[in-house]
């Protein structure tokens, strides 16, 4: 026997091992995936039934204009026998042309081989020649309501993205070369890390998106020096250690979304809002809302109000003296600072002179791509599940964002972990954006309902806080607000209009990049520049082309603006010196905890 034969006998109980592993991992998935089939009181099942029926409006319209079609089918059909005879001249050698190339931004075929393999090549054209084809036929039919035309359009965009043959481990060269090299392992490893995903899901796939053994709250994110100085059911409050010997006068509150946990402006300290803020010689308190549990089902839109900002207020001026403050509210914490600030107006409480709303919508009459999973049939739905639970699972929210960008946020992790079988890499920004929060099922429902289902917040006395109706119109408070190009969540046509919406002094500003990059953007990146514009004329289209753009950070900008609103400087402040003793270091427990026992001051 030759040492070649002997090593290929040698081989031979590892690939027996090797299928045997893969066919008990097969088995394990398809149990997994069943026990997580959808019944009709599943919110996702409501949400299909909802997009059937868009789907059906389509389908009629496409049937009183079969000419959309037709055009189509023929376009593609002259498409594809262009890219036939472009392929058959590059087999022979010849000249050729690139019948399509994908977008700039199209991440997906990046690998030389989708352009120097003529197969590859083919595959590749193939499939986004198709693509545009289906495209042209949802555009083309033309009469549809906004709502059915963002239901289809967001459809087909899925369908034709699960589509790709960069998802499919025959057709993907990267995912060919690594299961040659490794013998199939990396196939075995996928479905290893598929099987644990599924387990941690809920409501769909949560794909691992970092290392999470590579972070740690307060050891390598949320590091900041600071104290937890009070707490209730809803949150902890924490005071930072200040960098500089004198403060301005008056403190800043941040009140972060409860979407998700607080960190996000603070992950390094190289991109910390927090710290920065600190160094340019600010007192800073944070809220860091707790991850709520079936026992606090019953809080509402107005105890997340009273025991949040309203709370931390009261101990703010207890820890320094000052009644006065500058507030900062990120996306649904802005929203909950506009209630917050109307609701204190009426109550002839003025102790918040400044507001800073980042990437916030108040007026929700065009959420943007979130807006399609909104309707009656899909929140009715979901309450009966809430009401079950006591909470809604944020697991479920992280999905339908992640979504909304399937390439980046879905796709490339189903290739890059469960095709490729590579463990993700340690991201500080992915790893918190995969550490959500869930939230109380009166509160969802009140926020679902009246902000994104029927938009009574922007109403004069459309809702009612604590006995108060809320009114807008009637704040004064100066304002600045930020929002960003190309945010998907909060789309800045859509914020503009919640700046018009105010009485008081009114300063709009556009970041470049999206709704995480462009307000974590310190100025030492140097990255995406902002637009400003002094005027506020009704239309966001007119303050745009009104609009300067200027290079560098938005913080930079912003710091002028609050120094205006700061007063004078004063001796600092060190958390536990004032009334409110220390209760921990921060980041605090409620950071990591699901239901934190509470100590109240």
């Amino acid at each position: 026997m030759t040492a070649e034969n002997l090593n290929i006998h040698d081989a031979v109980p590892d690939m027996y091992d090797m299928a045997a592993k893969a066919s008990d991992q097969f088995s394990q998935l398809i149990q997994q995936v069943s026990s997580q089939t959808t019944s009709e009181d599943d919110p996702s099942a409501s949400v299909m039934t909802d997009f059937s029926e868009a789907i059906q409006e389509f389908s009629q319209k496409l049937m009183e204009n079969p000419a959309t079609l037709m055009q189509a089918q023929v376009g593609l059909m002259k498409e594809q026998l262009d890219l036939w005879q472009q392929t058959a001249l590059k087999f022979t050698g010849q000249e050729s042309r690139t019948v399509i190339e994908p977008e700039k931004s199209d991440r997906r075929f990046k690998d030389e081989e989708w352009s120097e393999n003529i197969v590859f090549d083919y595959i590749k054209q193939f499939y986004l020649l198709q693509s545009k084809s289906i495209k042209s036929v949802v555009d083309g039919v033309g009469d549809l309501s906004d709502n059915t035309k963002n239901k289809v359009d967001f459809f087909v965009r899925q369908y034709t993205s699960a589509l790709s043959p960069s998802n499919f481990a025959g057709t993907n060269p990267e995912v060919i070369r690594k299961t040659l090299e490794t013998g199939g392992h990396n196939l075995i490893d996928g479905m290893e890390q598929l099987s644990d995903d599924l387990k941690g899901s809920f409501g769909g796939l949560n794909i691992s998106m970092s290392d999470s053994a590579a972070f740690k709250v307060g050891r390598n994110v949320a590091t900041t020096p600071g104290k937890v100085i009070y707490q209730n059911d809803l949150m902890q409050l924490i005071q930072y250690t200040p960098t500089t010997e004198k403060v301005f006068k008056r403190p800043i509150l941040v009140i972060p979304p409860f979407i998700n946990k607080y960190y996000i402006l603070d992950l390094r300290e190289d991109n910390s809002f927090l710290k920065w803020n600190l160094d340019q010689g600010h007192t800073v308190f944070c809220i860091s809302w707790v991850n709520p549990g079936a026992p606090l089902k019953d809080k509402g839109f107005e105890n997340y109000m009273k025991e949040g900002p309203i709370a931390a207020l009261d101990a703010i001026e207890k820890a320094t003296g000052e009644k006065e403050v500058n507030a900062i509210g990120y996306c649904v914490g802005g929203t909950l600072l506009a209630a917050t600030l109307s609701y204190m107006k009426q109550k002839n409480d003025n102790r918040i002179k400044s507001a800073t709303y980042l990437a916030t919508l108040i007026d929700f009459n065009d959420p943007g791509e979130i807006g399609i999973f909104i309707n009656e049939t899909a929140i009715s739905a979901l309450e009966k599940q809430m009401n079950t639970l006591g909470y809604y699972d944020g697991r479920m929210m992280a999905f339908s964002f992640n979504l909304l960008r399937e390439n980046d946020l879905f796709w490339s992790f189903v290739i890059n972990n469960y095709l490729k079988g590579e463990r993700p890499a340690a991201f500080d920004l992915l790893y918190w954006n995969t550490d959500g929060t869930n939230l109380p099922a009166k509160m969802h429902s009140f926020y679902l309902r009246n902000m994104y289902l029927h938009n009574l917040l922007k109403e004069k006395n459309g809702i009612e806080l604590d006995g108060i109706k809320i009114d807008l119109t009637d704040v004064d408070t100066s304002s600045y607000f930020l929002s960003t190009a190309q945010d998907h969540i909060a789309k800045w046509t859509s914020t503009y209009l919640g700046a018009k919406l105010f009485k008081g002094d009114v300063k709009y500003v556009l970041g470049g990049s999206g709704h995480i990059a462009g307000v974590v953007n310190p100025p030492s990146s140097n990255k995406y520049g902002y637009w400003t514009n002094d005027a506020m004329p009704e239309k966001s289209e007119a303050w745009f082309k009104g609009a300067q753009k200027k290079e560098g950070s938005w913080w930079l900008d912003w710091k002028t603006w609050i120094a205006k609103n700061s007063g004078v400087k004063v001796n600092k402040r060190v958390p536990g010196s004032g009334a409110m003793k220390v209760i921990e270091d921060a980041p605090g427990s409620y950071v990591s905890k699901s239901i934190p026992e509470v100590v109240k001051n």
